[in-house]
C-alpha cells in the first residue's frame, strides 16, 4: 500500500515538539461549513501539505480558546479518503487514548474515512 504525500509528511512531526498556530479557536464557527470548532485548530507555520496549504493540526488538551500553542504530536489523522491529513498536538500532560481523540476531532472528522496513526 502507498501511503499519500500527506502522511508520509506528517510522520516526520510523530514525537516531536510543535508549535501550532491557531487559526480556529474553540468555539468558533467555521466559516464556509458552519460547524462550531470543539477543539482549538490551526496550522505549523511555514511547512506546505500536499492541498497547497499549510499542514493543520489539532491542538488537544487546552480547554479556552488560544493564538498558539505548542506540544507534543502524538498522533495524526490520516484520512483515508482525502490527501488532508492531520497532526494531533497536545499540551504537556495531556495523554489521550485513541478513542478520546477520536470523540474530541469528531466534530469535523466525521464527513471523513480516517484512523489514528500513532509511531
Amino acid at each position: 500500500m502507498d501511503e499519500s504525500h500527506s502522511l508520509l509528511l506528517a510522520k516526520d512531526f510523530l514525537g516531536k515538539e510543535v508549535e501550532v498556530i491557531i487559526d480556529r479557536q474553540l468555539g468558533t464557527k467555521h466559516p464556509k461549513h458552519g460547524f462550531v470548532y470543539d477543539v482549538n485548530y490551526g496550522f505549523v507555520a511555514g511547512v506546505l501539505a500536499p492541498d497547497g496549504e499549510e499542514l493543520d493540526a489539532y491542538y488537544l488538551g487546552v480547554d479556552k480558546p488560544v493564538e498558539r500553542g505548542t506540544g507534543k504530536c502524538i498522533t495524526i489523522i490520516h484520512r483515508t479518503n482525502d490527501d488532508d491529513d492531520k497532526l494531533v498536538v497536545v499540551a504537556e500532560g495531556f495523554n489521550p487514548s485513541d478513542e478520546e481523540i477520536d470523540a474530541l476531532v469528531q466534530f469535523q472528522e466525521k464527513w471523513f474515512e480516517h484512523k489514528i496513526v500513532r509511531q
